[in-house]
């Protein structure tokens, strides 16, 4: 445990100096202070200035986790940076529920669980942090198996980043397309699935239908359903309108039509 504990430090200032150094180096960023929540908690003209200063405060608390030894106010000032973190969420949340939070990058997605988990998984480690700092013996000194502790550091890091919108394109946006190749969600269903309606609808706006439409005499008789087409069937004067329109696709000029001997 002593192990996973002793690596807190280095997890929030990895966090804490990307967005420090997004804050005081990126100037998309910068621009787009006025459209985040913290321009509604400062002003708008105090916005660039405050994200500033944050960002001087974060690389500030990030150098000093990072220097060892972690010293007791290495964690309180990091405990600190987190829970205000929680409180501008709150406040982002409630007062400008559709303005980004500014927090880590430039993206446009308001305030949601994600980035409450990420600020209060991030709370956590900073108290285990104060912890460890103010009373080494109150953490258990627990063996755990070889390469346990750095499978469960990396994947707190996995899960912060997994909780940061702003790098939702990286990984998120391609997993989504991904899926949505496998999956096809909006492919046509099985042809045995495909409303006689549809058909219908494809098959009245089709040449053939208007050419022979002058000798329709009924409405549809029979359908059934072959090797990828559905063959409608109408009554026309002394023969039968039989009409082949395809299951697969949306083009008028796909369906045909033969006028058969009653």
């Amino acid at each position: 445990m002593n192990g996973i504990a002793a690596s807190q430090p280095y997890v929030i200032a990895f966090f804490l100096l990307w967005a420090g150094l997004m804050k005081l180096l990126s100037r998309r960023m910068r621009a787009q202070a006025g459209q985040t929540a913290l321009a509604r908690l400062t002003g708008p003209a105090r916005a660039v200035p405050v994200l500033r200063l944050v960002g001087l405060a974060e690389v500030a608390v990030a150098t000093a986790l990072l220097l060892p030894p972690t010293h007791l106010f290495d964690g309180v000032a990091a405990a600190l940076l987190s829970a205000g973190f929680l409180a501008y969420l709150t406040y982002a949340h409630v007062a400008a529920p559709t303005a980004s939070c500014g927090c880590l990058g430039t993206h446009a997605k308001p305030v949601d669980a994600r980035s409450f988990a990420r600020a209060g998984l991030l709370l956590a480690a900073a108290l285990i942090t104060v912890l460890l700092a103010a009373a080494p013996g109150l953490v258990p000194a627990v063996t755990l198996p070889g390469g346990l502790p750095e499978v469960v550091v990396l994947a707190e890091i996995a899960a912060l980043l997994a909780l940061s919108s702003e790098l939702d394109r990286y990984w998120l946006v391609p997993l989504r397309r991904l899926l949505i190749r496998l999956r096809r969600p909006l492919a046509l269903a099985p042809t045995g699935s495909v409303p006689l309606e549809a058909s219908l609808h494809l098959l009245r706006r089709s040449p053939a239908y208007c050419s022979a439409s002058a000798q329709l005499t009924s409405d549809v008789r029979d359908t059934w359903d072959e090797d990828g087409l559905r063959f409608v069937v109408y009554g026309a004067r002394d023969r039968t309108a039989v009409f082949a329109v395809p299951l697969v696709g949306d083009d008028p000029r796909a369906v045909k039509v033969a006028l058969v001997n009653a």
